[in-house]
């Protein structure tokens, strides 16, 4: 490199979840169409390897939910983690973008912060439903937050963070998503037929949850529509091997692999675990009920620290019960859900409420092109000429050069 070029960007992406991979992988090329030289490297799953990152660790190895589950995964996640935080010095990132996944990555925003590397934090946590104590490791260890919800601009203003709210980046996955007639051309599935979508999670942890329950769920809707048909939309990190054991003693099941927008666009009805599926859903305009169960151990340890009303983010953001939701075991039962799931097919009024309620969903998140604009922002610390000390406050830091611009 001769005297005063810059280098290509270097930039670590940390991604822990199937989620992480979906938008990580988006990011990714929204970062080498503005900056055709950039090198990408970190933790990630498939997609994101395909989208050129190098893969120092895959997100099989940490897509855990809960405290039982994350006890036994604690030894490999701690390998993953050491093996990023030797990535801080050996390959020196310009910038270290994490996409959700709190637990190793507030952690590793502190690791970054000490050895004077900004931290851009795409997808932020949800310190607004739990750990409220998490905003103040933001506080002195990111940069920039990049907020994908409406209200978490100000909610990270409030609190002296810089944030820029970019809109959520299902948007952006949901571009190539099938009409309902294609959905169903390309699953075989016949025009009139009542179809039922199962939407069992993107972790092996939440297959073996949530699979006896819509199993169950399923059965007791066969038995009052016998010609319904129902699939399984499996994530890009769950394998038809952990949902096979879950399918007998009830109706035919069929399981889908790489089509889960397909599942969501072709279904009369959908029963989705709690996560970023229920934003697609929504923006796709297909009616739910939402459940979502977890080991008893964290469900002990967990129903305390849940400071929301409501566990999805389709009701979270409207503000108000849109879709039904069973949450914890006293209420996520095969009876309570077919039941309501029954009604709900039966009422064409409270079908067409959810509808309606999508549209509005979709004014409250923002425009197509989020992975375009947060990585102009994952850009602009690359490009700086200075990064913050390792003594520097990362978060004043941010604010100083934002006022410099």
């Amino acid at each position: 490199m001769r005297p005063g070029e810059r280098s290509s960007p270097r930039v670590m992406i940390v991604a822990g979840e199937a989620s992480g991979d979906l938008h990580g992988a988006s990011l990714c090329r929204a970062l080498q169409a503005q900056s055709p030289g950039v090198r990408f490297f970190g933790l990630g799953g498939p997609l994101m390897a395909a989208a050129g990152m190098e893969l120092l660790a895959d997100i099989r190895e940490t897509a855990v939910i809960g405290f039982s589950e994350a006890v036994r995964r604690l030894p490999a996640i701690r390998r993953i983690y050491r093996r990023l935080v030797a990535a801080l010095t050996s390959e020196r990132p310009d910038v270290v973008v994490l996409i959700d996944f709190p637990g190793m990555n507030l952690r590793l925003a502190g690791a970054a912060h000490r050895v004077g590397i900004p931290v851009v934090y795409f997808i932020p946590p949800q310190i607004w439903a739990w750990a409220p104590g998490r905003i103040r490791t933001i506080q002195r260890c990111v940069s920039l937050v990049l907020a994908v919800l409406p209200f978490e601009r100000a909610l990270y203003q409030r609190a002296g963070i810089l944030v820029e709210f970019v809109g959520h980046p299902v948007l952006d996955s949901l571009a190539g998503a099938p009409d309902r007639s294609a959905a169903r051309r390309q699953l075989g599935l016949d025009d009139e037929a009542l179809v039922i979508g199962l939407l069992p999670g993107s972790r092996p942890q939440e297959i073996r949850h949530m699979m006896p329950l819509m199993r169950e769920v399923a059965a007791r809707m066969a038995a009052v529509h016998p010609r319904s048909r129902f699939v399984i939309g499996l994530a890009p990190t769950v394998q038809r091997t952990d949902v096979e054991p879950h399918l007998g003693g009830g109706p035919a099941i069929t399981v889908v692999a790489d089509r889960t927008h397909a599942v969501m666009r072709a279904a009369d009805l959908l029963l989705v675990t709690s996560g970023t599926a229920t934003l697609e859903a929504a923006l796709l305009g297909t009616p739910m009920l939402v459940c979502y169960r977890v080991s008893v151990v964290t469900e002990w340890l967990g129903s305390p620290m849940v400071r929301v009303p409501w566990i999805s983010l389709t009701n979270l953001v409207l503000g108000r019960a849109v879709v039904p939701e069973f949450y914890w075991r006293r209420e996520a039962t095969p009876e309570r859900v077919a039941d309501a799931a029954l009604r709900l097919l039966a009422s064409p009024e409270a079908l067409a409420a959810q509808r309606r309620a999508f549209t509005e969903l979709a004014d409250e998140l923002g425009e197509p092109g989020v992975a375009a604009r947060a990585a102009r922002h994952v850009l602009s610390f690359s490009e700086a000429s200075t990064a913050p000390s390792p003594r520097e406050d990362c978060a004043g830091g941010a604010r100083a050069r934002k006022a410099a611009s």
